[in-house]
């Protein structure tokens, strides 16, 4: 390993050889490189430093970052400096997300534009559309086997037609996050098709192995994603008889990142798409883009070096552009991923989890404990925090948390999946299990939020009173996720209660994947009625606009802390806002009390309070008393509209 004295110098060297032989860069682009080269350098060494031809690689890169930036649209640059005016744009109180699948919400991307209206309705400013780009329509993995980064699926559009769609989304005040599947690509992708060929170049794009020998060396320390439709993690490919690395199914081939031309070409796609007007990348499977002999393969050190390399060189050529992380493991690795200089945004899948965790059994200690040790981000950083996304729900708290709290993790995993599968007595769930492992007895989760909410079996069951308890639990979790810090993430069909679908069972192409149940087409008939309080997909739209109008007209609820404390009740989960909100959920069928002296402790208790969701006044003069499932938000009169500041 070379000394940091010697990478300076090497650095500065590398940049004086380097820079004249660019060509047509100006002087924004050489001032951002002399910002950041050292850097760069320095990740991209501690990568691929010992290729021979390191240099050669290293000046492609900078030719793919820099020929990225003179293509750059002039609006797009306009962004560039608009963000580099507001970098914390991302973590204010306006700040909304949605997420959907463009044919199943609004056919194709023209569809979606045509939707504008609805999105500003809610108060939509952040829109995450599903894979759109072109896949194999059999094994497209929901879009995840990526053929093309290039071209959109003809069924949804063009490439021409995002450029049009990030370009409204923009005027109206929206960003536009598109997935960046990098871990993998289809085994149709022109680079795969090429290594099928015998292109020995292209072989190196991707992990393939002559024989047997080093895939069963590897394997035995690997975990199986998929055990059901894809056991393994390496597949045989006759046409050039070689196995390759497939992670996740036989048709995604994992990509090879210790190769450095990987490495440049994934960064000429993720530019493309910057250039596009994308200005979120979600980053799909982070944890698995590099592999090492004897380890599980997942959340090696060097992940974090490629991202911060493609970070680095995203502030050359595209600054506006940010990371948002996707690993769904453990809340220490997650959170490993989380820094300005990798994942300026990431996914909270323990938050998620631990929702549906307190609404099952009704108390909040472990909900509570791990959010008080686990919420606190680095400095610039959001949490995405949401009710449920397209996939499954996996119980990915951490055992010591919960052993902390008097939990035992492995039993308690056990009875949640009996809880939602509809399986323990008194469930009020309607979820099916996915992708269980008889070995290791790991399930995930699948189902809309009002299903597993308790919607549908009350409407099956025709009871008024599990009707309202069901209604109440959909609008308390989201409360908690617009409320909470970070940026709120809405599933596009939860506003308005959207229930199970069962009719996948009757598509071959997705009868095998349970996840399908929660991913129906949205209903544009149901939505109708979102302004009519009297129906049920009313009451959850209005209730949930007013919360997302309140958010963003509450300054208190953008870039501020957030303090989980202990309410004395094990059914009410409380935490405060900037020392300004508090906030109260009671997760129980009945009523619950929080005592006047427990909340004097962690909130300055106003002479008047209201609940800026409802607008009323709330005494405090004793023990604050909450109905089954109620949520507060509890604040000065004025402090919504900025007028108490």
């Amino acid at each position: 390993m070379q000394d940091a004295q010697w990478l300076r110098r090497e650095s500065r060297r590398s940049l004086d050889r380097l820079l004249p032989r660019l060509g047509g860069v100006d002087d924004v682009f050489k001032a951002r490189l002399d910002a950041h080269f050292p850097a760069l350098f320095e990740l991209l060494h501690s990568l691929y430093g010992a290729h021979y031809d390191f240099f050669f690689h290293l000046e492609q890169i900078l030719h793919t970052a820099a020929r990225a930036y003179a293509e750059r649209p002039a609006d797009l640059r306009a962004l560039d400096q608009q963000r580099a005016d507001d970098p914390l744009w991302y973590r204010r109180e306006t700040m909304m997300g949605a997420v959907c699948y463009v044919d199943l919400f609004a056919g194709t991307l023209d569809g979606i534009r045509q939707k504008i209206s609805y999105f500003k309705e809610l108060g939509i400013t952040y829109l995450h559309l599903m894979p759109l780009f072109k896949a194999p329509e059999e094994n497209s993995d929901g879009g995840y086997a990526v053929s093309d980064y290039r071209k959109v699926d003809a069924r949804l559009g063009t490439i021409t037609g995002l450029n049009a769609l990030a370009a409204d989304l923009r005027r109206n005040g929206i960003s536009l996050c598109l997935d960046f599947v990098f871990n993998h690509t289809s085994d149709e992708h022109d680079w795969a098709r090429r290594a099928l060929a015998g292109d020995e170049e292209y072989q190196n794009y991707y992990y393939m192995f002559p024989d047997r020998a080093m895939p069963d060396r590897y394997q035995p320390h690997l975990r199986e994603i998929f055990p059901e439709q894809a056991p393994g993690a390496f597949t045989y490919c006759p046409d050039v008889d070689r196995w390759v690395w497939t992670t996740f199914n036989t048709f995604q081939w994992d990509l090879n990142y210790s190769n450095p031309a990987l490495f440049n070409a994934m960064l000429g796609e993720m530019l493309f798409l910057a250039n596009r007007g994308v200005e979120i990348l979600r980053l799909d499977a982070v944890a698995f883009i590099w592999k090492q002999l004897g380890t599980p393969s997942e959340n090696l050190p060097p992940v974090h070096g490629v991202i911060r390399a493609f970070n680095a060189l995203v502030a050359l050529a595209a600054p506006a552009l940010l990371f948002k992380s996707e690993a769904i493991v453990h809340p220490d690795d997650v959170a490993s991923y989380i820094d300005r200089r990798e994942c300026q945004i990431s996914y909270n899948p323990t938050f998620m989890a631990l929702i549906w965790e307190a609404l099952a059994t009704r108390e909040v200690k472990l909900l509570r404990h791990s959010m008080s040790k686990r919420f606190d981000l680095p400095e610039g950083c959001a949490w995405v925090n949401y009710v449920r996304v397209h996939d499954d729900i996996g119980w990915s708290f951490a055992d010591e948390d919960a052993a902390e709290v008097g939990i035992r993790g492995f039993p308690h995993r056990q009875f949640l999946n009996r809880f939602y599968t509809g399986q323990f007595e008194g469930s009020f769930a309607c979820g099916l299990g996915f992708n269980f492992n008889p070995e290791t007895l790991d399930m995930r989760i699948c189902g809309t939020a009002a299903s597993l909410a308790g919607l549908e079996q009350a409407l099956n069951l025709g009871s008024d009173l599990f009707i309202e308890h069901a209604i109440r639990r959909i609008l308390m979790i989201h409360s908690l996720i617009i409320g909470a810090g970070g940026i709120p993430l809405l599933y596009l069909g939860d506003e308005i209660a959207t229930l199970n679908d069962y009719s996948f069972r009757d598509d071959p192409a997705k009868a095998s994947d349970e996840r399908w149940v929660h991913r129906p087409r949205f209903n544009w008939n149901r939505a109708g009625l979102r302004t009519d309080e009297a129906t049920i997909e009313g009451r959850i739209f209005q209730g949930l606009a007013r919360m997302i109008h309140v958010r963003k007209a509450t300054p208190a609820l953008g870039n501020t802390p957030t303090l989980f404390f202990d309410t004395q009740n094990p059914h009410v989960l409380g935490f405060v806002r900037d020392r300004r909100v508090l906030m109260l959920a009671n997760f129980s069928d009945f009523e619950q009390s929080v005592s006047r002296q427990v909340l004097a402790a962690y909130w300055s208790i106003p002479p008047q309070a209201h609940d800026l969701i409802s607008g009323r006044a709330v005494a405090l003069d004793g023990s604050l008393r909450l109905p089954p499932y109620e949520t507060l938000w509890l604040a000065e009169p004025g402090l919504a509209d900025g007028t108490s500041r």
